[in-house]
């Protein structure tokens, strides 16, 4: 029998369950390793569209918090919106990048999520000072209450509705409308709607005829 795509990412993540051994430099060093993972995963919504050489999670973590620096807007803890970019999607590591394709409820993803999350921080970096850091971080994140927590997600979006653009023209793939779809409109920043408007508007200069 074939597997649901819910199956498939739950077996995937067992397949990684990381056993602790109690030694703190070992459980730190486990950690450090599946870092990697972020490095070599691939954006599923890329793949799924059949890109050429997706970009990483990585990747796609590193530009938001560049671009967190980009920002104007001086009433925003810019250092905090530089870590919260680099910890939301820590948890992929483990689990790798939930799409809606994979047919997973948003409390099962949750869940796994939340459950990688305390592998880093319980069974591998032991409640450190550095682990409860993480944790919190991540937390802000998904809580979405605090202007930075709500930035950086804008930002998120933003990430990708750019990167969609750039492998519109750089691979000449066919339009990827729902990546702006799913992204731009929900934009609430004005700073970052505004990044949003040229992106569209060098959509529309790039492809007039569409």
């Amino acid at each position: 029998m074939t597997a649901t795509p819910g199956q498939a990412v739950a077996a995937e993540t067992s397949n990684k369950t990381f056993t602790k051994t109690g030694d703190p430099s070992l459980d730190r060093l486990a950690f450090f390793h599946i870092l990697e993972k972020l490095k070599t995963q691939k954006r599923t919504g890329w793949v799924n569209n059949k890109i050429a050489s997706p970009e990483s999670i990585a990747d796609h973590m590193h530009r938001m918090a560049i671009l967190s620096l980009c920002t104007s807007d001086t009433k925003l803890d810019v250092a905090k919106c530089v870590m919260l970019s680099v910890v939301h999607d820590l948890s992929e590591a483990l689990v790798g990048d939930i799409a809606p394709s994979h047919g997973i409820p948003k409390e099962e993803k949750y869940r796994l999520e939340a459950e990688a999350m305390r592998v880093f921080v319980h069974d591998m970096l032991h409640d450190s000072p550095a682990a409860q850091r993480i944790e919190a971080l991540w937390k802000e994140y998904e809580g979405r209450e605090t202007p930075e927590a709500q930035f950086v997600k804008d930002l998120d979006r933003f990430e990708m509705a750019t990167q969609a653009l750039e492998y519109e023209r750089d691979l000449r793939t066919p339009r990827l409308q729902e990546f702006y779809d799913g992204s731009i409109p929900f934009i609430r920043h004005p700073e970052v709607r505004e990044w949003g408007k040229d992106l569209l508007d060098e959509r529309s200069r790039l492809f007039p005829a569409e």
